[in-house]
């Protein structure tokens, strides 16, 4: 990418053995709440709190937060438990009364990243901002979106930056409540390595019962914190009452969590990763052999005026492949998504022949 993100690290609390974790509520909806659900979580070591004070829904009607009263909760949290604070910021008075009340950590959510416009005000208001600011991905698939909302904030003079993976929308149903798609934020940390990768399995998950793997997911790809929701009555909770955790149970989650070391060169592993490279230069040399043979049968094609596109065959391929692959202790899945772009190249050098004067 053309620009290039200035950083400094968040100095976000955490405990040698476990990662960062920021815990609270979906929403502030009581005092009462707010400060029950704190309490219980300062006890149990927790450094960081978290609750929705404007809670934007997906339709009208539904509970949308507190706004400026429950960011005084929020303070008295902080004062009587010691805790840091943190809440989703979607417009420049929100970011005004954040700091106004003494916020330590905002996060922009998902819609809003999702929109150039909105992360352009932001901008405008976080100019100099010295606290951590942590861009939830878009709510759709796209690299490039998540990184201009970093590249937009980065601009402003914040350099306390993070990313906050909580999973991707999705039409097709899914045990997720949001897609994870580990590729995405895989491939932003080799773009920008240095950068804070924290998971929201909540979100991702939306069922309390996928906190837990999905936390140990995101460690063991090297991500640096989490971001869960705890409620001190969650079947009661007035927004996403089926994502969240008691106190006690999350901090039992977190504490069954392994932190894996990273590894740079062990013997063993060396011998291994050369096996890796050998066979991947097979790959390489196969595929190449089977673009030959893509390319002869579009020259066929061309000299007997035959459409490039086969769907029956593709159709074919893709089926007979899926079953191989789950036969070989592959997911069905990943066999046809290899196969849909080998096919997409083989067409796209096809097209190259036949329309080649």
């Amino acid at each position: 990418m053309d620009f290039e993100l200035e950083l400094e690290s968040l100095n976000l609390p955490s405990d040698q053995k476990r990662p960062f974790v920021i815990a609270g509520p979906c929403s502030a909806e009581t005092e009462e709440q707010v400060m029950t659900t704190a309490k219980q979580l300062a006890i149990k070591g927790c450094h960081m709190f978290r609750a929705g004070v404007w809670k934007p829904r997906t339709k009208p009607g539904g509970f949308e937060g507190h706004g400026e009263p429950a960011l005084k909760w929020m303070a008295q949290v902080k004062e009587e438990t010691g805790m840091l604070i943190g809440t989703e910021v979607a417009t420049p008075e929100h970011v005004e009364l954040a700091m106004k009340y003494g916020i330590d950590l905002m996060w922009i959510g998902a819609r809003t990243t999702a929109n150039p416009f909105a992360m352009q005000q932001l901008a405008d208001a976080m100019q100099g901002l010295d606290i951590p600011v942590l861009i939830k991905n878009p709510v759709n698939p796209d690299l490039e979106l998540w990184i201009g909302a970093l590249e937009r904030i980065n601009k402003a003079g914040v350099k306390k930056l993070g990313v906050i993976h909580r999973g991707f929308s999705s039409f097709e149903k899914s045990m997720y409540r949001n897609a994870p798609m580990w590729q995405i934020p895989i491939e932003l940390r080799r773009r920008i390595p240095n950068l804070p990768i924290c998971c929201d399995p909540s979100h991702m998950g939306g069922r309390r019962e996928l906190i837990a793997p999905l936390s140990q997911q995101a460690l063991d790809l090297g991500f640096d914190g989490l971001m869960i929701e705890s409620h001190c009555d969650p079947d009661n909770a007035w927004s996403d009452a089926k994502q969240q955790l008691t106190p006690e149970v999350c901090d039992y989650v977190v504490g069954m969590l392994v932190t894996r070391q990273e590894v740079f060169t062990t013997e063993g592993i060396k011998l291994l990763r050369q096996q890796i490279d050998k066979i991947d230069n097979d790959l390489m040399e196969l595929l190449a052999k089977r673009m030959r043979v893509c390319r002869e049968i579009g020259q066929y094609k061309k000299e007997h005026n035959i459409q490039v596109l086969q769907t029956g065959r593709y159709n074919e391929i893709l089926d007979k492949r899926g079953v191989q692959g789950s036969l070989l202790g592959m997911s069905d899945q990943f066999a046809k998504q290899i196969f849909e772009h080998i096919h997409e190249e083989s067409v796209r050098q096809q097209l190259e022949i036949v329309n080649k004067q």
